[in-house]
């Protein structure tokens, strides 16, 4: 079995076929290699003039090593098998989105801590209780959610129409300041509708 591509490794190759440095690069595609990536580890803080680092399709178990990306507002993680939120706190001040869908995670502990988060896209991972809908009350300016393909999105109903306008009234009715749920805008029936639910 081919050992796993470093952090290092792939940005040079990212270097090589963009022609520019990753230090200096604003958007860091480290995407998808082969073999995969399978840790974040400290060559990450080189990267202090990217605002959009890439990782997704890789075997990342553990968010780490993020500390020294002062710049940072999109961090693409999807397609890894991520369990946990965590180590995100040297990019909490500036961090506004967060792809993390089609991964392992089954609790939103330590997402209160994105206090600038506005994105998160966290579809088809593990997420089955409201309670860890609820924590995301602490981020005032969170206008967009995706969480469609959580064993909670089903906790509605089976019938499909039923089922996505009653979890789209109790997201609203938990996270009134919602803009865009699953993709689609928020309209203002619906607004009405989780008031007065």
């Amino acid at each position: 079995m081919a050992k796993p591509t470093t952090v290092k490794e792939a940005i040079k190759a990212f270097e090589t076929v963009k022609m520019l440095k990753a230090t200096e690069a604003e958007k860091v595609e480290l995407w998808g290699q082969i073999p995969p990536i399978e840790k974040m580890d400290a060559t990450l803080s080189t990267l202090k003039a990217c605002k959009h680092l890439s990782l997704s399709t890789n075997n990342i178990e553990k968010i780490s090593s993020l500390s020294g990306m002062d710049n940072l507002t999109i961090l693409s993680l999807g397609r890894n098998l991520i369990k946990k939120i965590e180590n995100l706190d040297g990019v909490a001040d500036t961090l506004e989105e967060l792809w993390i869908s089609y991964n392992l995670i089954d609790k939103l502990t330590n997402i209160e801590k994105l206090t600038k988060l506005r994105t998160l896209y966290m579809s088809n991972n593990k997420i089955s209780a409201w309670g860890e809908i609820e924590k995301l009350q602490a981020l005032e300016s969170l206008e967009e959610v995706l969480f469609v393909g959580n064993p909670i999105y089903e906790s509605c109903g089976s019938d499909q129409t039923k089922l996505k306008s009653e979890w789209r009234i109790e997201v609203l009715k938990k996270l009134p300041n919602l803009k865009k749920i699953d993709g689609v805008p928020v309209d203002v029936e619906e607004k009405d509708a989780a008031q007065d639910a």
